[in-house]
């Protein structure tokens, strides 16, 4: 189970920093207002709801990897089977692209 509120972080395979959202330091009011009416919580608990989701898709993939691999050993799965899930899992992550440079971006158009 998550820390909720914890901003966690991933490394990508070619070592740039891929977040999942931008870390976030205040959900936005119309967010908080939209769960709030939508699920009859006062103003505070929908903020702190939405402020832990946020902060949950900040994970980077290096530490949600280690992450769910620590969980699933405690559960008993075996390598194999841990490695398998979090490739599944993390094809259904909702990952941002990291941010590049200029010759970053030149090399993908231009090999």
């Amino acid at each position: 189970m998550p820390d909720f509120g914890q901003i966690l972080g991933i490394r990508a395979s070619n070592q740039h920093s891929c977040r999942v959202m931008s870390e976030v330091t205040q959900p936005s009011d119309e967010l908080v207002d939209q769960v709030s009416r939508t699920t009859g919580l006062t103003t505070e608990d929908a903020r702190r709801v939405v402020a832990d989701v946020l902060a949950y898709f900040t994970e980077t993939t290096e530490e949600y990897v280690r992450r769910r691999h620590r969980e699933l050993q405690t559960y008993g799965a075996r390598n194999d089977e841990i490695f398998a899930r979090l490739g599944d899992e993390l094809r259904h992550w909702p990952v941002r692209s990291p941010e590049l440079s200029a010759r970053q971006l030149r090399r993908i158009v231009y090999g």
